[in-house]
């Protein structure tokens, strides 16, 4: 029995003391064998659980790629009236929408000191008339005067000195009719300039439009002196509108003159308006932060349905694409968990500051660009497809190349079940 036990014993190794085994093995190897049965139990457990994926089919449909913009509705000519002139407002003849024709009179000033000021210079101007003649009569006197004087000169029965006062008087007398006639001129300029103001006194309409507001009423008080005041302001045609709307710095590149649009208004919830894009500023301007440029639509409002003013919101189409391969957004952004595990490996890997100041090759070339990957269902089987992605509407994107066909059933969502 006894040389048995030392067989056992001789066969283990434990009982010969010239060869002992260190008790840390053992622990070793206790560990080894719970973390082989653990790693077991999670993978036959990872088999057991069912996966399900939700699949949308590859199809080809018409892609149309817009961008939104919102803006308000304007008259395309759009003319504020004022008046040069101070004074009262005695006639106010037009109201809100009044349609008008150019060179109606929409309001008259009061007209007693213009028109009294415009008599004087009547006044002025008929008395420098009047001396402009007495001059000319006045010359044709001297010129007669010194023929006379000349002829008996010559013959040589008058003296020198009636010859010299001749001489002079005629020059005197074509002084006097320049300076009459200078001073007529002036008073009928003077007459011109206060018939002007006279004029002015009229507000008349410069085009043909409706009256959009009026500013002033009868009896009003008129003060033009650093800035004319706004009496009235008329839209010339308001079959013919346009919508400004203010494009985002991020959409601008994609919008251009000519493209069509189509918008909607506050006031009719279930009809859009069509418009095609006239002008794309390049001005930009800067509200609260965002940069943004403003695109001129041009609208046809034969029907009279829109008013200035009106908050509108337009869906610009920068681009369409006809019987386009497309697959859902949602395809693009899935990943089964296991590769997303691994890039999170793969990152931490190659994490720290070197990781950060200098990125892997397979995470800089990694969807950039238009690349990116998609999922297809398989023979039961997930298989990744690179593809290279093109225009989106928000929902659809546009395959441009890729191993899918139409019929594919690319990966939206996965469910994993006990």
């Amino acid at each position: 029995m006894a040389d048995k036990q030392s067989e056992i014993e001789a066969t283990l190794g434990v009982g010969d003391s010239r060869h002992p085994i260190p008790r840390w093995i053992y622990y070793i190897a206790i560990l080894l064998v719970l973390g082989g049965g653990l790693y077991w139990w999670n993978t036959e457990a990872a088999t057991r659980r069912a996966v399900t994926y939700q699949t949308e089919a590859v199809t080809r449909a018409d892609l149309q790629v817009t961008v939104t913009a919102t803006g308000s509705i304007e008259p395309t000519n759009l003319v504020e009236i004022s008046s040069e002139l101070s004074g009262t407002m005695e006639k106010v003849l037009v109201d809100y929408n009044d349609t008008v024709a150019a060179g109606q009179i929409l309001a008259q000033l009061d007209t007693t000191q213009l028109e009294a000021q415009l008599a004087v210079q009547k006044a002025s101007h008929a008395v420098a008339e009047a001396q402009a003649a007495n001059a000319k009569a006045s010359l044709l006197e001297a010129e007669l005067n010194y023929d006379t004087v000349r002829k008996l000169d010559e013959r040589g029965v008058t003296t020198r000195t009636n010859m010299n006062a001749a001489e002079a008087k005629l020059a005197r007398a074509k002084a006097d009719l320049a300076s009459a006639n200078a001073n007529r001129d002036l008073t009928k300029a003077q007459l011109d300039a206060q018939q002007a103001e006279l004029d002015k006194a009229c507000i008349c309409s410069p085009i043909k439009g409706l009256v959009l507001r009026r500013d002033v009423d009868e009896g009003q008080i008129v003060a033009a002196m650093l800035s004319a005041p706004v009496l009235f302001t008329i839209a010339e045609d308001l079959t013919k509108m346009e919508l400004q709307v203010d494009v985002s710095e991020a959409d601008i590149g994609r919008v251009a003159p000519g493209e069509l649009a189509r918008f909607t208004v506050d006031a009719y919830d279930d009809q859009t308006f069509p418009a095609v894009i006239s002008m794309v500023r390049y001005a930009s301007e800067t509200i609260d932060g965002l940069v943004t440029y403003k695109a001129i639509l041009s609208i046809d409002n034969a029907a009279l349905m829109l008013r200035p003013g009106m908050t509108a919101t337009a869906d610009i189409t920068v681009a369409e694409h006809n019987d386009a391969l497309v697959v859902p957004n949602a395809a693009l952004r899935f990943a089964p968990p296991q590769v997303v595990e691994e890039a999170d490996d793969d990152n931490t890997q190659g994490g720290g500051l070197l990781g950060l100041l200098i990125p892997s090759r397979d995470d800089a070339n990694a969807n950039t660009g238009s690349t990116r990957t998609v999922w297809v269902l398989r023979d039961g089987a997930a298989i990744e497809v690179p593809v290279e992605k093109g225009d989106t509407d928000g929902q659809m994107t546009h395959i441009l190349s890729g191993d899918i066909v139409e019929g594919d059933m690319v990966i939206v969502d996965m469910n994993e079940g006990s």
